[in-house]
């Protein structure tokens, strides 16, 4: 356990959009896509919504994965490698309300297990898998999810039930929105937007409510941007001469852990057994050994 000074490194976004059906989040995230890379064809959207992405094909030649029942978290799971294997840029997850309350999500996985209380310790380990695969992924992420009303029944003092409006709630699991860089929660139909959770310090407090154009996307990128970037702290791994310093390189960057911990492994077998260090090209001497018909190396 060790103290050390806090830095800066460039992060993947992780971008939330809520709102009820027809508040224009699928058009949204669209636009805060192309804001982000400036080029549609590095634009996956995984299309849970019946095609609904075909609507907007105007915009550009992005990419669409359709996916269609069961909404497992496996399938969602897959979607996004396959997303990520094609080296998409921007992963547009349109909606995730399907992996938690569809045919085949994890409502009613938990209810066909027996709708136990119990059942919940097979469903979440599935559910929290699925959310490994956004935080982690290599891809910007953008996802949308519904929202509707939320009630609550209580018995008055006079004895008698009573339904309570509590207002709008995300069709998706408690707790997501906390993983999230940010969070736009969609106002009305006009597309108007304010920020719920905002790490960038870009939205929140900072500005009226809003509507998301490219140049929302291109702000939050150049924010991402800012700090060390992955290719520095793999050269950093690369000149590195002792365990305790790769310790503390991994330790350093618990962001990037997912894609450090090979590079960390690779550079520690070098350090530990440096004989089965691959020779460079330039220090192969090919100068033929005279006691056989070959090149030797220096």
């Amino acid at each position: 356990m060790k103290l050390q000074i806090a830095q800066r490194h460039q992060v993947k976004l992780r971008i939330g959009l809520s709102g009820p059906s027809g508040f224009g989040k699928t058009y949204s995230a669209l636009l805060m896509a192309y804001g982000m890379t400036n080029d549609w064809k590095r634009i996956a959207l995984i299309d849970t919504e019946n095609n609904s992405a075909s609507l907007y094909s105007h915009l550009g030649n992005f990419n669409v994965l359709p996916l269609s029942e069961p909404f497992t978290p496996e399938r969602y799971i897959k979607a996004i490698q396959v997303c990520e294997e094609a080296n998409m840029s921007v992963i547009i997850i349109d909606s995730i309300s399907h992996e938690w309350q569809s045919k085949g999500g994890c409502l009613e996985i938990h209810e066909n297990l027996g709708g136990r209380f119990q059942d919940w310790a097979k469903v979440t380990p599935r559910h929290n898998a699925f959310i490994d695969a956004i935080i982690l992924s290599k891809c910007h992420v953008i996802t949308t999810s519904r929202r509707k009303v939320d009630y609550s029944i209580d018995k008055g003092s006079d004895g008698k039930t009573k339904v309570s409006k509590l207002g709008m709630k995300e069709v998706t699991r408690e707790g997501y929105e906390y993983e999230l860089t940010v969070n736009f929660e969609f106002l009305n139909d006009n597309h108007l937007v304010s920020a719920s959770k905002d790490r960038t310090g870009l939205f929140a407090g900072k500005q009226p409510e809003f509507i998301i154009n490219s140049a929302t996307g291109k702000r939050l990128i150049e924010w991402s941007n800012e700090g060390i970037s992955f290719e520095e702290i793999k050269k950093e791994i690369n000149s590195c001469t002792t365990d305790e310093g790769l310790k503390l390189i991994y330790s350093q960057y618990p962001y990037f852990s997912k894609e450090l911990y090979p590079l960390i492994v690779a550079r520690k077998e070098t350090i530990d057994n440096p004989t089965n260090q691959i020779i460079p090209n330039e220090q192969i001497i090919q100068q033929p050994n005279p006691q056989k018909n070959e090149f030797s190396i220096k």
